[in-house]
């Protein structure tokens, strides 16, 4: 089984490249995923992808259910988990189809299904490090063997959804640190966590925060900046992949 998986966002919704050699739909006691999982091969490594919105982008952030999203992984074979996400950029610097390592979560999220362990026997899992280190570095080693530009590190500020920020609640996560503000790091990262799979992404800023850019952000914006950034993402992943552990 692949232990690897990639699971794509916004403008990621199927992974061009991806070399099929099956599909499988799942079921898990927290219910189904997003999508089937497609099983397959980038550049020679066994790999399975998953579509965090399904294949037609039509669950919302906070409808997803994460907990079958990564039962579902984690019953395949998984061991490692590298995600795409779409944000928007708060920091100075950070251009629209930049793409950003992350390091850090900030959860502003309310009503989502978080944890494995609701019920019964009590688990705290160690979420100091969200993205767990060492896949960070094969993403980071896998950017620089591709020769794609990446910003290292950035802190994901996750909101709940489906609607954007207002211009004030971005200054507030200014003032707590983000740098990011995207809508599905949470609880995706704490999930895996809790059945101890490495877990790292790469973020591509769509469109700056609310009261960041000098328009108004449009979903025409936001998908021309997503299909530049996610050919350097594609690059980053399979050299990632390549990489290999140390």
């Amino acid at each position: 089984m692949p232990a690897a998986a990639v699971i794509g966002g916004t403008g990621l919704e199927s992974y061009p490249g991806l070399v099929v050699t099956g599909e499988r739909r799942m079921t898990t006691v927290f219910g189904d995923p997003s999508a089937p999982l497609v099983f397959g091969e980038i550049g020679g490594h066994g790999v399975v992808f998953l579509s965090r919105h399904g294949p037609d982008h039509d669950i919302a952030p906070h409808r997803i259910n994460y907990r079958a999203n990564i039962r579902a992984l984690r019953d395949a074979g998984v061991e490692r988990i590298f995600a795409v996400a779409a944000v928007g950029g708060i920091a100075p610097g950070l251009d629209s189809s930049d793409i950003v390592v992350p390091h850090q979560i900030v959860d502003y999220t309310m009503s989502r299904a978080g944890t494995f362990f609701d019920e019964g026997r009590v688990v705290h899992v160690d979420m100091t490090h969200p993205y767990t280190p060492a896949l960070r570095e094969r993403l980071l080693r896998g950017a620089e063997a591709a020769g794609v530009a990446v910003h290292d590190g950035g802190v994901y500020g996750v909101t709940e959804g489906p609607r954007f920020e207002t211009a004030a609640e971005i200054d507030r996560m200014e003032r707590d640190g983000c740098t990011l503000v995207g809508m599905t790091a949470m609880p995706e990262a704490a999930l895996a966590r809790e059945l101890g799979m490495e877990y790292a992404a790469c973020a591509v800023v769509a469109n700056p925060a609310a009261g960041r850019g000098a328009a108004e952000i449009t979903l025409e914006e936001i998908y021309a900046n997503l299909e530049r950034g996610m050919e350097g993402v594609r690059r980053v992943l399979a050299a990632g992949l390549a990489a290999g552990p140390g």
